[in-house]
Order: structure tokens, then C-alpha cells, then sequence
């Protein structure tokens, strides 16, 4: 303990080592805020559900994108049938005439992405008929939509080409709605907007709830992906998954080849040799090319993808490194008279042997925990990792595949990049740091 308290004093001296604890520091603040802010199954249902985004915009920037633009993108309007109040006007006994205005300001410079109309609603048998009429700033009206619906039903304003052709000028909904059709050059007419919805009630205790939602370009911290979800979700969970893979892969792998290369040293004959021959073998083994195949062929769970990984990575080089160490420990006075007063060979090795080279696991320890970490981003970039995991190579495999660079949306691939980036960054300055603590040949370097 002593040894590992005047290396941890010792790091004061160390810039880097300051910089790089500061920023796995963040990492780990970060790690525990989407844990107790965001609960693992709710965050698989978040990423894998696509309902769950119905009132978020596709393909939209972070939010401060604003900071640096003089003419702002829009963000996104949500308004409510609950957040309004409704007349009711009956007609006959069984049918009625149900009227609700929805009211929002829309001040931006720059047209919606999107317009849609989401219902739902409850009846027994007939379904009721519900009538849109879009009101312009300056009173006049559109009639938009008008027809009976279900319990569960959304309108695509944007996609109503017969709205488009005949009301519009031609003129895609978003835009044709927020401005003059008839002018030379649309321009976005500042001001309040209303939506009236008549709804035809044709049984008592029919209800219809609407919700409006006009898209913006820009949504959150991190913006949004091609199915409409807040980047923010993987990027914040992909955080504990990096440093958890990381972390594990890294130790189990680690300490199991420590003792393996240990008890091979001490024993020696056939058992160190036999160690030694398959530390061989595996060393021509292609991780990468494994990983594929059972990513493919058996299962991408990134559990089974870490077992794997540590697996193939005991028998690793560190095995020979590790030997020729424990080989000039072995014969040292302590050992002797450990030997001498009758303590057991497995004794000798985890009491006496590996404490004392431990302290050189350190350093090796935290620099190899980035690679693990590029190698999981590495398998999901190629498609192999975990389906139902939000992480950073999940957000780059996405990326990706919806063609963010030739679009231009480099946000949804930076945003990953830069923190894997900074994670190996951190990781390397502690871990050159610590190198030089433990090891007495580097400190004057």
C-alpha cells in the first residue's frame, strides 16, 4: 500500500496525469448521471422505440447551433387539445358538434421541417369525424383535413400532395402554411397561428384528443438521428457501456494472465512450457476476425463479446513480459525464506511473488482500458455490436449508414468521435504518467 501511496502522491508532478484524472472524472460524473437520471430498461425502450419520438424532429441540430447563426433555426412547437379549452354544441340527442382552438406563436425566420396532426381517440362503435382548418395570422382559413378517424391516428400534413396541389400553389405544406402561396418568393409570415378542430360526435361519450406538432430543425444538447431520437439518450448511456467494456475487459483480461504467467513462472517444466506454447498459438489468432464471427454467426450481446474478448486476450504477449519478470523475482532472498519456513507454492505466488510486481499492472492496466473501448465502438461501427445498446459506435454505425456525411449532419458523428477521442486521450496521459512512477527507468524521461 505504501508503494502505491507515494505513487498516487507522486502524480501531483505530472500534468497530464492531473488532466487525464480530471477528464475520466467527467466520464464517470457523466456515467452516473444517465444511470440515476435515465434507468437502463427505460433507456433500451427509448432507443429501440419508435412512438416513443413521434414529437421529435428528424435529422435536427443541437440546439446551440443558434449561438453562432444570426438567423435562428426553429426548435419544435408541441400544442395540446387538453391545454385548450373546447365547445360543445349539441346537435340531436346522440350526435354533437365538438370545436377546440389550438393557438401558438411561430416568430422564426426559417420554415418548419414538418407538420403533423396526431388523434386519438374513444368510441363505442361509429367513429367521429373530425374537420382541420388551419387559421393564418391574418384570419384567413385553409381547411386542411376532414374525415372520420380511429382510435389511434396521425396526419402527415407535409406528405398531403392534394393539399399541396390544390390550396398551396404547389407549395409543400410547411411551408405553404407559414407564408403567402401566391407570392413570388415565400417568406415566413411572423405571428399567431391557430388550428380549429371540429370534431362530429355521433354516440355520447365519444372524446378525440389532438396534439399539433410543427418540427424544427433544431432539438436538445446533441440534436436527433435519422428515427427521430434524441442523440442524447446514447450519448450519455454510451458513457457507463464504454467505461464498464472498457473497464472489465481490461481487468479480467489482465489480472488472469498476471496469475497465469505467475504460476507458470514458478512451477516451470511442462506447465510453463505448455503456457507458454499456446501464448504462441494465440498470438497468431486474428481477434477482430473471431469477434465478426461470432458477432454473426452466434450472438452480438456484448456480454458474450466481452467473455470473448477477455478470453482471447489472457494468452496474450503480456504473458511473456510478465514471465521474465516473475523469473528474476523468483530467486530473490524473500522467496527463499518463504520457501524456508514451509509456505505452500500457491502461497508463494499470490502472497509473495505477484505484490511484488503488481505495481507495474497499473500503468499497463489503465492504458489498456481505451483499447477495449475502441473495440467495441470498432465491432458497432462494423455492425456487430449489441442491437439494443445505446453507445457511441452504435450513433457512428448509424451515422453512417444514413449518410450523415454526404448530408452534411456532421454533429451526429462528431459528437461520438470527440468523446471516444477524449476517453482514450485521458486514459493515455494517466496511464504515460503512471509509467513513469512505477517504473524507475522512466522517471528521469
Amino acid at each position: 500500500m505504501s508503494t502505491f501511496k507515494r505513487a498516487f502522491d507522486s502524480m501531483r508532478h505530472y500534468p497530464s496525469a492531473i488532466a487525464g484524472l480530471i477528464i475520466i472524472g467527467l466520464l464517470v460524473a457523466v456515467s452516473i448521471y444517465a444511470v440515476v437520471s435515465i434507468p437502463y430498461s427505460e433507456a433500451i425502450n427509448l432507443w429501440s422505440s419508435q412512438a416513443e419520438w413521434s414529437d421529435t424532429p428528424r435529422l435536427a441540430r443541437p440546439a446551440w447551433f443558434n449561438l453562432f447563426r444570426s438567423q435562428k433555426l426553429p426548435g419544435t412547437t408541441v400544442v395540446r387539445t387538453s391545454d385548450f379549452s373546447e365547445t360543445v354544441a349539441p346537435l340531436t340527442d346522440t350526435t354533437s358538434k365538438i370545436t377546440t382552438v389550438l393557438s401558438f406563436d411561430y416568430e422564426y425566420e426559417l420554415f418548419p421541417e414538418e407538420v403533423n396532426v396526431f388523434f386519438t381517440s374513444e368510441f363505442s362503435e361509429l367513429k367521429p369525424q373530425v374537420t382541420l382548418t388551419w387559421i393564418y395570422p391574418d384570419g384567413k382559413e385553409v381547411r386542411l383535413f376532414r374525415e372520420p378517424i380511429g382510435t389511434d391516428q396521425r396526419f402527415s400534413v407535409s406528405q398531403d400532395g392534394q393539399l399541396s396541389r390544390t390550396k398551396l400553389n404547389g407549395l409543400s405544406a410547411h411551408v405553404g402554411l407559414f407564408s403567402d402561396p401566391f407570392s413570388d418568393e415565400p417568406t415566413v409570415i411572423p405571428g399567431t397561428y391557430q388550428l380549429r378542430i371540429d370534431v362530429m360526435s355521433f354516440e355520447p361519450g365519444t372524446t378525440v384528443d389532438a396534439r399539433l406538432v410543427v418540427y424544427g430543425s433544431v432539438h436538445g444538447v446533441a440534436g436527433t438521428d435519422h428515427r427521430r431520437r434524441d442523440l442524447m439518450i446514447a450519448l450519455l448511456w454510451g458513457t457507463p457501456i464504454a467505461l464498464m467494456f472498457g473497464l472489465f475487459a481490461a481487468v479480467g483480461s489482465t489480472l488472469i494472465t498476471f496469475s497465469i504467467a505467475a504460476i507458470g513462472a514458478w512451477y516451470g517444466g511442462w506447465l510453463d512450457a505448455l503456457i507458454q506454447r499456446i501464448t504462441e498459438v494465440n498470438l497468431q489468432l486474428p481477434v477482430l476476425p473471431i469477434l465478426i464471427m461470432v458477432g454473426t454467426f452466434y450472438s452480438r450481446s456484448i456480454w458474450l463479446i466481452l467473455g470473448v474478448i477477455i478470453v482471447l486476450n489472457i494468452f496474450s504477449a503480456g504473458i511473456k513480459t510478465y514471465r521474465a519478470m516473475f523469473l528474476q523475482v523468483k530467486n530473490s532472498p524473500f522467496i527463499e525464506a518463504a520457501r524456508a519456513y514451509g509456505a505452500s507454492d500457491m502461497r508463494i505466488v499470490f502472497r509473495y511473488l505477484i505484490p511484488k510486481i503488481a505495481p507495474v499492472l497499473v500503468p499497463n492496466f489503465v492504458t489498456l482500458i481505451p483499447n477495449f473501448v475502441f473495440l467495441e465502438a470498432s465491432l458497432a461501427v462494423l455492425g456487430l455490436g449489441d442491437p439494443i445498446l445505446p453507445t457511441w459506435g452504435k450513433i457512428l454505425d448509424d451515422a453512417y449508414k444514413g449518410g450523415a456525411l454526404y448530408r452534411g449532419d456532421y454533429y451526429w458523428i462528431l459528437q461520438p468521435a470527440i468523446l471516444l477521442l477524449f476517453t482514450g486521450l485521458a486514459f493515455a496521459m494517466l496511464g504515460f504518467a503512471l509509467d513513469r512512477i512505477f517504473n524507475p527507468r522512466l522517471r528521469g524521461v
